[in-house]
């Protein structure tokens, strides 16, 4: 690694002024600069090999968006705050030399700002810095926060909190505070349904019209097993809600016994079941509903009688509805236009979400796959196999678990995404490991897990790069891409969009309500994201055209897409960042 001498030097420039009125700026500085209409302010450093920098931008009185560049003009990446006030500029893995901060009006506004270098530093190579550096954008006493915690053959090797679990009251985010995991209550509920067919008062190969008789009797049998493996074949009770005009991601009230009249007017199956896997909301609520039909328990009753005191999970609930209190909770925050606002959770989530967890927890949890006090070793091991359609094909996806590898380990895990909340949960089950990082800050990613995975547990892991294709990324011609270029959107979710874009010689995809990232290519038609682990592949149809792309989030969900509405409102569920399949 090397250290450069001026690594926290900063060369700074207008290009809508007087470009020989330089001015060095060193780390902890503080730069004030005035953006007029169609300014754009240039701002230099130089930096070593393999450094982490954390800017920050004041914005004062002007909404301001920001880009990165390296030393080649390759965009880095872009960031952009709607509201004045701080935004956090985190940068890593940078190359050697003179990067660029071109900072420009979001709106056209006039207005005055704050540009500074946090923190100039070597990426850290030591496993706990690493975190600290990663979650320094989040360590502050005026941001939501995050939680991280790593373990391995029962003993934990870090834990660490950052920032806030309540701003309006200033109370800091701790190990044993409870936060919203989404979809990551999907493997309790799937442990729920194991449990009652363990104790023999159901089967997995029940038909669920036995334990909900007022559903109607479709064309084909659907399974309690079904329901617990996305395999179930019923539409998405969520995006059928939002397209009757509910804004979920504003708080709309749903009441659980919605689910069932939703599924009643369905008229048909979206598929037979064991053919296709769908990722499905609709089907763990059913599950959920299936546990207190015959525990005769509410199921928040249930999981705190059965799962929750006997594990000693005593920070742990299912949150019944987005009204109950959950005592000591952390509370979801989004960026507005005026700062920091609280969000609701989603309605209707007990089943598919609904479960507030802290680290602590969680990793008893996970303890309890490998020396059950709650189940057993039969039951986990099924819940980690993958599910087999039909015709053979494996879905990656057990019970609420999926089933994936990272550089040949075996990788267990499932991320959650209420409406600003934001969790994983990894186990490596062949070297009795795991991790989880959570946070109630709706722009955290919480794919930064599978990254502490490799650096906590990397000596377990094949090489880093034993797993990358022989393609060069600079014999791609990059004509090619305005074929592939355009907006696909999602059936689930249409308004959730990914945009592919190319300028001069860089590649882009931009999702709906994120940043903008850049995109190197690994084949004609499959390209590699940059600063997160995730990849795209575009598919031709019969007649050779392209219309349809497939996102893979490290090995994650798949679902159907079809072409953008023009009129369709842009605003996202933020819960379905997790489906990853669109069409153009």
């Amino acid at each position: 690694m090397i250290n450069l001498a001026i690594s926290t030097s900063i060369i700074l420039f207008s290009i809508a002024g007087n470009l020989s009125a330089q001015q060095l700026l060193s780390e902890g500085m503080v730069v004030k600069g005035t953006l007029s209409t169609t300014d754009t302010l240039v701002y230099q450093f130089d930096v070593g090999l393999d450094h982490f920098v954390l800017g920050e931008l004041n914005q004062i009185s002007v909404n301001v968006s920001a880009r990165l560049s390296d030393p080649n003009g390759q965009v880095l990446g872009t960031g952009e705050n709607p509201s004045r006030g701080s935004m956090i500029l985190p940068f890593e893995n940078m190359d050697e030399g003179r990067h660029t901060i071109e900072v420009f009006s979001q709106t056209g506004e006039t207005g005055s700002f704050e540009l500074s270098l946090k923190s100039v530093r070597p990426l850290a190579t030591d496993p706990s810095a690493l975190v600290n550096q990663l979650m320094a954008p989040y360590d502050r006493t005026d941001s939501p926060g995050a939680a991280v915690s790593v373990w391995k053959d029962g003993v934990n090797l870090f834990s660490k909190t950052y920032g806030m679990a309540n701003l309006t009251y200033g109370i800091p985010f701790e190990l044993d505070t409870p936060t919203n995991i989404g979809s990551t209550s999907k493997q309790f509920t799937a442990f729920a349904i194991m449990l009652l067919n363990d104790r023999g008062e159901l089967s997995l190969d029940d038909d669920i019209r036995k334990h909900l008789p007022e559903l109607p009797e479709f064309e084909h049998l659907i399974t309690v097993r079904n329901l617990i493996t996305h395999t179930s074949g019923l539409r998405e009770f969520l995006n059928l809600f939002t397209m009757a005009g509910r804004q979920l991601d504003n708080g709309d009230h749903i009441d659980r016994k919605e689910l069932i009249t939703i599924v009643q007017r369905q008229p048909a199956l979206q598929n037979p079941p064991n053919t296709e896997w769908n990722y499905n909301n609709t089907a763990f609520g059913l599950a959920a509903v299936i546990v207190e039909r015959i525990s005769e328990m509410p199921f928040h009753e249930f999981m705190r009688d059965n799962v929750f005191e006997p594990l000693g999970m005593t920070h742990s609930q299912v949150r019944p509805s987005a009204e109950h209190i959950v005592p000591k909770r952390s509370v979801g925050y989004i960026l507005g236009a005026d700062g920091f606002e609280e969000k609701k959770d989603l309605g209707g989530a007990v089943g598919a979400g609904g479960i507030y967890a802290s680290v602590v927890d969680l990793q008893r949890w996970a303890e309890n796959y490998r020396n059950p006090v709650v189940g057993n070793a039969k039951i986990f091991e099924e819940m980690m196999t993958s599910f087999v359609l039909d015709d053979g094909e494996k879905t990656d996806y057990g019970y609420g678990l999926m089933i994936e590898e990272q550089r040949g380990l075996r990788r267990i895990e499932h991320g959650g995404a209420d409406v600003a909340h934001r969790s994983q949960l990894v186990l490596y089950p062949e070297i009795n490991a795991g991790l989880t990082v959570q946070s109630n800050h709706a722009n955290f990613d919480s794919s930064i897990a599978y990254r502490l995975g490799a650096a906590f547990f990397g000596e377990h892991m094949d090489p880093e790069n034993s797993e990358e294709s022989d393609f060069d990324p600079d014999s791609y011609d990059l004509e090619n891409f305005d074929e592939l270029a355009g907006k696909y959107a999602l059936d689930a979710v249409p308004s959730f969009v990914l945009d592919f874009t190319r300028s001069g010689d860089s590649l882009f995809t931009q999702a709906t309500d994120q940043i903008k990232l850049q995109i190197i290519p690994t084949s004609d038609l499959t390209f590699r994201l940059t600063r997160v682990e995730a990849s795209v592949e575009f598919h031709r149809n019969e007649d050779g055209t392209v219309d349809s792309v497939t996102l893979d989030q490290a090995g994650r969900l798949e679902q159907h897409a079809s072409p953008q509405s023009m009129n369709q409102r842009v605003s996202i569920l933020t819960i379905f960042r997790e489906l990853i399949s669109v069409r153009k």
